[in-house]
């Protein structure tokens, strides 16, 4: 049986990018520039979820992009953390779809409960029940990076693997695209924050993929320090291929 949390971050990440939806529509309607779409979403999603966490887990922690320090958090224990619009940027794009809504709940040293909304294409991944990895057959592994730009350990990995290359704007985008079997390998050291991969680990953990900092080693969340230098989800079929590429 799925627990009363998981339910919880589901439902979370879900109304929020419902609201996100909403929001986005009325902006783009009003004419509204893009830093006012940028700002708007992210106060959307954020009120809405640390109203819900504090009515229905008004004990718990939360470390979230947009909320000030909660310093309860540094004593352990459960711990919500949440990334309430990953990809403002593409969210304040019209016709982009690849941005999310990131709840994961980490207690001590491990998951507990998480999940990622694609509000735009109205999927949210949980890891209860978790997504199922779907087979794929590709003579070249799909590799996906940030539009922009690709840090130094994707262009190893592109060149060792002969990657064909995908490009997409959120992190939480990025790693469900590998769940959902349209890239196989996501790997970043351009350092980000907890918030943005917490959930995206927690659901791909649960699929079966491997997760982890780009030295093969655990990730470990809720650290004093929100940066997270580096990450990496792939099949795990590929992984030893991925840190031989990194590591040699």
């Amino acid at each position: 049986m799925t627990s009363p949390d998981q339910v919880l971050a589901t439902r979370l990440a879900t109304e929020a990018g419902q609201r996100l939806v909403a929001a986005r529509a009325d902006l783009f309607a009003s004419g509204a520039g893009m830093w006012t779409v940028k700002d708007t979403g992210d106060a959307v999603a954020q009120e809405f979820l640390m109203g819900e966490l504090t009515r229905e887990r008004p004990d718990d922690a939360v470390l979230s992009e947009e909320g000030r320090e909660d310093p309860r958090r540094f004593g352990g224990g459960r711990v919500w953390i949440i990334d309430p619009l990953d990809g403002t940027k593409e969210f304040a794009q019209q016709g982009r779809v690849d941005w999310a809504v990131h709840v994961a709940l980490w207690e001590d040293d491990h998951f507990v409960a998480g999940a990622v909304s694609l509000p735009a294409l109205d999927i949210t991944f949980a890891m209860d029940p978790p997504p199922v990895l779907p087979a794929v057959d590709r003579t070249n592994p799909r590799l996906i990076t940030s539009r922009n730009s690709a840090p130094y350990s994707a262009h190893l990995v592109y060149e060792a693997l002969d990657c064909e290359p995908v490009r997409l704007g959120s992190a939480g985008a990025k790693t469900m695209a590998v769940v959902m079997g349209e890239a196989d390998i996501y790997v970043h050291d351009g350092g980000m924050f907890q918030w943005d991969t917490a959930a995206p680990a927690a659901v791909a953990q649960a699929a079966g993929l491997f997760v982890s900092r780009i030295d093969g080693s655990h990730i470990v969340y809720n650290e004093r320090d929100p940066w997270l230098p580096d990450f990496i989800v792939c099949r795990p079929e590929l992984s030893d291929d991925v840190l031989r590429a990194l590591w040699g």
